[in-house]
């Protein structure tokens, strides 16, 4: 069997039973099941969720992005084996263990394959949370063009590059474009302070001021367990993104949860501790595919210029990328997702196939 066939590429075509459009992210893809069928399944799964909560399966492919374009292989091969099932690993075993020791739920509700996920819908609350306990990537090239104030936080004039800060910094963004902020550029992603959240917290759709202090709590909570769990695997838990929204449990209480993915190659930056205490970085993330583009091509600058995003997209779409780069991806994404869950990762022959047979015998959800 090809090595191409083992990679879900396309996962917005599935014969899924839906009435809405299948929302197609840049690597999952949203299936909202009809108000009939979320009822049916939170009765006979007895999910804790309102009764009329609406259900969504997502799909993961194993497409890649970086740079803001989708990456694809010789032979091909449109993504990276064994990706989408990493990811999904990875973010179920983070999500249980936050559950476990008692911080907060997600969205996820069920795992009928390992590309596939239930969840419930969730009102977002539009802030990329950002956390950092070292000093690396797009913050160390803003730090060494003088820049010493990040999200309303000033921080000390003698850091090294990849250095470790004296205590994690929380340096949220903008999740979409939000408008009628006072200071808050409307642009997607743009970079705000504690103050600009709790003068706005309605804008950023909190509840009540309260709950600012809450999600701060659980994203910090939560990067401290990953943290802890990593360094038992002497892996170096560098940053990440977390996403946080609003649910009703089945008694009626609203309640605020983890959501989107976390801990993951995709949205964090993990380190070998050897690597490290040795004065190297090893990446065990999507940051080392980023690198692999930058000496591949001989002018990165394109990579690296959002003002040459035209360019960017050709060079994606005309440049098939070496099969010994994706491998070498495929396996930084599933060596990794192996040591956080201790599970070995199988791939599928035949992902699509697999994922429609479950969800119609198991979940009644194919006609």
């Amino acid at each position: 069997m090809r090595l191409a066939d083992k990679v879900l590429a396309v996962n917005n075509d599935l014969p899924i039973r839906t009435d809405q459009p299948v929302h197609n992210g840049k690597v999952r893809s949203v299936y909202w099941l009809t108000e009939a069928d979320s009822r049916r399944l939170i009765k006979e799964k007895g999910y804790d969720v309102a009764a009329d909560a609406p259900l969504a399966i997502m799909v993961i492919s194993d497409r890649i992005s970086a740079f803001e374009c989708i990456w694809h292989g010789e032979g091909g091969i449109q993504g990276v084996p064994g990706k989408g099932a990493a990811l999904n690993a990875i973010s179920s075993h983070w999500f249980k263990l936050f559950r476990e020791q008692g911080l907060a739920d997600s969205h996820i509700l069920d795992v009928p394959h390992p590309l596939v996920w239930i969840v419930q819908k969730a009102r977002p609350v539009m802030i990329e949370a950002i956390a950092r306990q070292y000093i690396t990537g797009s913050m160390w090239r803003s730090y060494a063009k003088g820049e010493r104030e990040f999200c309303g936080i000033q921080i000390a004039d003698d850091l090294k590059k990849d250095q470790k800060l004296p205590e994690l910094l929380i340096t949220p963004s903008t999740k979409g474009v939000l408008t009628g902020i006072p200071g808050v550029p409307e642009q997607d992603d743009v970079n705000i302070s504690r103050v600009d959240i709790s003068d706005n917290y309605q804008a950023f759709k909190f509840k009540k001021p309260e709950d600012i202090a809450q999600y701060e709590k659980l994203l910090t909570d939560g990067f401290d367990v990953i943290s802890a769990e990593l360094e038992k695997l002497d892996q170096v838990f560098v940053d990440t993104k977390f996403e946080f929204g609003y649910v009703t449990d089945k008694a009626g209480c609203e309640k605020l949860i983890y959501m989107d993915e976390v801990g993951t190659p995709d949205s964090s930056r993990i380190w070998d501790g050897a690597a490290y205490r040795d004065g190297k970085v090893v990446e065990n993330s999507k940051e080392e595919f980023r690198q692999l583009l930058l000496n591949h091509f001989p002018e990165p600058e394109i990579l690296l210029d959002k003002n040459r995003m035209q360019e960017r997209l050709a060079l994606a779409a005309d440049n098939a990328l070496p099969e010994s780069v994706i491998l070498q991806i495929s396996a930084t994404y599933m060596g990794i997702a192996e040591k956080i869950t201790g599970t070995a990762l199988t791939l599928s022959d035949n992902p699509k196939e697999e994922i429609v047979a479950i969800l119609k015998t198991q979940f009644g959800l194919v006609d």
